[in-house]
């Protein structure tokens, strides 16, 4: 199919940027959806580590078309600052080859700062944001009063929705917070001044993928952030602003649903989460410790320790189905052979009763209680394995059980950061 998609299986950090990075040599288009400037996608390429947070995975190959979709939520500095430092590394980028929805919502220093206050009023009611002013941007797109980056290419139309935003949420700013205000005038010849930087490359991008898609182009739509982060299936209240699994292209992208052909979830061989909210299989002990450690689990983006544990089969299983995935992709698969014994989520409880499959809907989903099975570790080096039946029989054993549970067959797995260290087994990229 001319059309593909990849979602993060988990609760984000999956290796989502290697494996796109991998599936877009044979992609046209790579197109982002969804999210802002707080994703943090690695691509490792020889000596070099690139951490991409707004230009899609494809940049780093040539002759790509990158789009950034109209649900993205965009810091324009941020996404500059990003593009200055690929050219500086002799990566391309130009209007050719990266292209921005008009219509994709900017953020401005004042979602910034709303992001920030709120969190610290909120105290221990915390969710754990980036501070990135994300969930404040897309608050504004469904109040309607959100300024997008076709309005920072004309004065008289950002001026006006400009002035109207700062009214308000300086008024929030000072009155309530006590802190100091915004100003208009620095805001407004500042942010036109990045608009003119950005103008080469802003267009109705809707339009030209579907065009392309028409055409018989080949296009891959990647997601930001884990189905868990979903503002509609994760763990809410602890989650991202948007939708972040394959429901998000049509509205994040203007492309149609019914014409996406693959839909590949990414999951590591165990699980992470960075931030506040429930995470059924974590290890507060020596577990944990030691798959951060092997794991080297740090954020791409913030520099935070992730919270690490098993594989959760329940959860992944949910954000396999929900959005209808024709296969899994398992990464890190090589950090567990570090360990002897490895556990896997394999069952829910709640109150000493089983549960049918993922409770979306429970409140006190920290109050899981989790069944887990034991399985033997393979206790050898992995990194340089490039084939499945060259695996251990103990790293086959574990992956089958993995995709029994899941319902869904594995079709590769990453066993390190580099572009090459895959093994193909059933989806070849």
């Amino acid at each position: 199919m001319p059309s593909e998609c990849v979602f993060g299986a988990q609760w984000g950090d999956e290796g989502k940027g290697k494996i796109i990075d991998r599936l877009a040599v044979g992609a046209d288009y790579v197109v982002r959806y969804q999210g802002g400037a707080n994703a943090g996608h690695t691509v490792v390429v020889g000596d070099e580590k690139f951490v991409l947070h707004l230009i899609p995975s494809g940049i780093l190959h040539p002759g790509k078309v990158n789009v950034v979709g109209n649900g993205v939520a965009l810091d324009p500095q941020a996404l500059l600052s990003e593009l200055d430092g690929l050219l500086e590394r002799g990566v391309k980028v130009n209007g050719d080859n990266l292209r921005i929805s008009a219509s994709a919502h900017v953020i401005f220093d004042h979602h910034r700062v709303m992001d920030s206050l709120s969190e610290k009023w909120k105290g221990d009611g915390r969710i754990g944001t980036t501070g990135r002013g994300i969930g404040p941007c897309y608050s504004d797109k469904a109040a309607r009063t959100g300024v997008r980056i076709g309005d920072l290419l004309e004065a008289e139309r950002l001026a006006p929705r400009l002035k109207a935003a700062l009214a308000e949420k300086n008024a929030w700013i000072v009155d309530l917070h006590k802190q100091a205000g915004i100003d208009f005038d620095e805001q407004l010849e500042r942010f036109l001044a990045l608009g003119e930087r950005l103008r080469p490359f802003v267009g109705d991008v809707g339009g030209e993928i579907r065009r392309a898609h028409k055409a018989g182009k080949t296009i891959l739509f990647e997601g930001a952030q884990g189905a868990l982060l979903d503002i509609d299936h994760g763990t809410y209240p602890y989650v991202t602003s948007s939708n972040t699994g394959t429901a998000g292209i049509a509205a994040g992208a203007g492309f149609p649903a019914n014409q996406i052909g693959g839909a590949y979830g990414i999951a590591k061989a165990y699980c992470t989460r960075v931030g506040e909210g429930p995470f059924p299989t974590e290890d507060h002990g020596d577990g944990g410790y030691k798959l951060r450690k092997e794991g080297n689990e740090y954020g791409a983006t913030t520099g935070r320790p992730r919270r690490c544990g098993w594989f959760d089969a329940t959860a992944t299983q949910f954000t396999c189905e929900i959005n209808g995935a024709t296969g899994l992709i398992v990464t890190n698969l090589d950090v567990l052979s570090a360990f002897d014994t490895l556990r896997i989520g394999v069952s829910y409880s709640s109150n000493g009763v089983n549960l049918d499959g993922y409770p979306a809907g429970l409140i006190d989903l920290e109050e899981i209680e989790v069944e887990y099975e034991d399985h033997e570790g393979w206790g050898e080096d992995i990194t340089m394995v490039r084939k499945w039946e060259d695996l251990p029989a103990k790293a086959k054993a574990y992956v089958e059980r993995l995709e029994e549970l899941v319902g869904t067959p594995i079709v590769m797995l990453s066993v390190g950061p580099e572009r090459d260290q895959i093994i193909p087994r059933g989806l070849e990229a």
